[in-house]
């Protein structure tokens, strides 16, 4: 059975390739046993959540959003993930009606290592994201960055000096004071303030336990996420592992009158739990509550996509109802399935293209270097329709490469390179420096990179200044196409490869396979027309 619509799109995308037209890989073995779920398009015909017709169809935000951090900020909804290394980061993302969310800006400007799960808050009409950091050959701490413009411009981190912690969650106590809860679950009071510490870390509440027969990767209480409803505070918090068995992460809840407790379990835990295999999304977890535009109420969370690990953690977007007892349940139920839309709100952006012809700088919210060195962002220059990358290693696998975060399961980019001064480059799909594939160039040669490291003995003789690659990703299976004429012509690169091994559970890190490009030896690489489509 052949797919009509990837076939059309394959044919368009293909337009000019006249020494090497398109063939469509065959489809997967059960592709027409099950029928895909259907997304709406959005820019580049990348999937879209809202499919015009009062429904929406999971993920809310596509491809590598995980630990989200939502703030409803009276008819504006604001959202922010884990950036790892990427700085600029924590891209902030704007929504006014739950659903079609568009990135505004990035908050972090300063490389202060590696960042996890963030809290976005909101106190006193002063903007907050308090951020879990472990600078290079550091300890992990907090550290906190504030605006008074949700758009910026956003203060250099302040370390708050709370170590060894991650996964913030901040609430405004009975009290009036000002607490951080972290993993573990503890609790730290802050200054009035909010940028400093005005106690000591101390624990906070002993998580409900899951039965030991639960196949889960482990305990890890972490994510703890409050808001103050009612007379009550409720805790939401992530329990049984980020990864490992689809059936791990899960979502539980706890709620006290009093920030310092004591705190009761909720008797429907889990609230949000992958109980099979079979379903959709996989480890759904880290989850906080919002109120809908309507006065309905709303949980997001992240969770892996069956059979795409390679797109990372993705963000996901389910109905509550409070009950009768004062608890609430989720009440989404089968995720492969549309669900009703948030009603009341104004329809918002959705998404935002990737194609880039370099005129702008789009640094921070698209492209991002990965585990960049302190300085690294000097390697960077902005030329009218280009973007120059300075080299950095030999090959790939100890360069620090560009990438661009994608959110399809299937898709096609292009982009053309210019080697100047004897400089080597190339497309990767990269996870981390132990795990890509891609098609490089030198003045003198053409290599093949699998497994992450060169195939020697697919290495050709072939000279080249310029070349334009093709990188076409069709459900984890990748092709490459290369042109010495601007896309004219195509050949056909002699190798395919199959990616779907290419995240956390073999390689760690909690990443995602990007579209890469790598600069390496010396001189530097001209970028030029980065084009992208999602396909199928």
């Amino acid at each position: 059975m052949v797919d009509t619509s990837r076939r059309n799109a394959f044919k368009l995308l293909a337009a000019g390739a006249a020494s090497a037209p398109f063939a469509l890989k065959a489809t997967p073995s059960n592709a027409c046993a099950e029928k895909p779920p259907a997304w709406a398009h959005g820019p580049e015909n990348q999937r879209k959540a809202d499919l015009g017709n009062g429904t929406y169809l999971n993920p809310i935000v596509a491809g590598d959003h995980p630990d989200p951090t939502i703030l409803k900020d009276g008819a504006d909804y604001y959202m922010t993930f884990t950036p790892f290394d990427a700085y600029p980061g924590i891209v902030i993302w704007h929504a006014t009606d739950l659903l079609n969310w568009s990135p505004i800006t990035a908050a972090l400007s300063k490389s202060i290592g590696t960042v996890f799960a963030v809290d976005l808050c909101k106190h006193d009409g002063r903007y907050f994201i308090y951020i879990p950091a472990a600078p290079q050959g550091q300890a992990w701490s907090i550290y906190v960055i504030w605006a008074d413009d949700i758009h910026g411009p956003w203060s250099d981190p302040i370390d708050l000096k709370i170590p060894g912690c991650i996964d913030p969650g901040h609430i405004v106590g009975e009290d009036g004071k000002r607490y951080l809860f972290v993993n573990g679950i503890r609790k730290i009071r802050l200054a009035d303030n909010g940028l400093a510490t005005d106690g000591s870390l101390e624990p906070a509440y002993s998580p409900w336990r899951y039965p030991d027969d639960w196949v889960v990767e482990d305990f890890a209480p972490e994510g703890p996420k409050l808001l103050r409803h009612g007379e009550w505070f409720y805790l939401i918090t992530a329990v049984g592992g980020t990864a490992g068995p689809p059936t791990s992460h899960m979502v539980i809840a706890a709620r006290s009158k009093s920030i310092h407790g004591p705190w009761e379990h909720c008797p429907h835990n889990p609230l949000v739990r992958t109980t099979s295999a079979a379903e959709p999304w996989w480890s759904r977890g880290h989850a906080s509550l919002v109120e809908g535009p309507a006065g309905d109420w709303w949980m997001v969370y992240h969770g892996y996509e069956n059979g795409f690990r390679t797109l990372g953690r993705q963000t996901l977007l389910e109905p509550i109802e409070w009950t009768a007892d004062g608890w609430f349940r989720a009440k989404g139920g089968d995720l492969s399935r549309p669900l009703p839309a948030p009603k009341g709100g104004q329809r918002s952006a959705s998404g935002f293209a990737l194609s880039d012809d370099f005129t702008r700088n789009k640094f921070g919210v698209q492209w991002s270097l990965f585990q960049p060195a302190p300085g690294d962002m000097q390697r960077v220059q902005h030329k009218k329709g280009a973007l120059l990358l300075a080299a950095k290693g030999q090959s790939p696998a100890d360069s620090s490469p560009l990438t661009c975060l994608v959110g399809d399961r299937s898709y096609v980019a292009e982009v053309t390179l210019d080697l100047l001064d004897d400089a080597e480059g190339g497309v990767l799909l990269f996870y981390n420096h132990k795990a890509f594939v891609g098609v490089g160039f030198t003045p003198q040669h053409m290599k093949t990179f699998e497994y992450a490291d060169e195939l020697a003995w697919m290495q050709q003789a072939m000279p080249t200044s310029s070349v334009r690659i093709r990188l076409m990703n069709d459900n984890n299976v990748v092709t490459w196409h290369y042109s010495h004429d601007d896309g004219k012509t195509w050949v056909l690169h002699g190798l395919r490869m199959e990616t779907s091994g290419m995240h956390h559970n073999v390689f760690g890190g909690f990443l995602s396979l990007k579209v890469g490009i790598y600069s390496a030896n010396k001189g530097s690489i001209r970028i030029r027309d980065f084009t992208y489509r999602a396909i199928g």
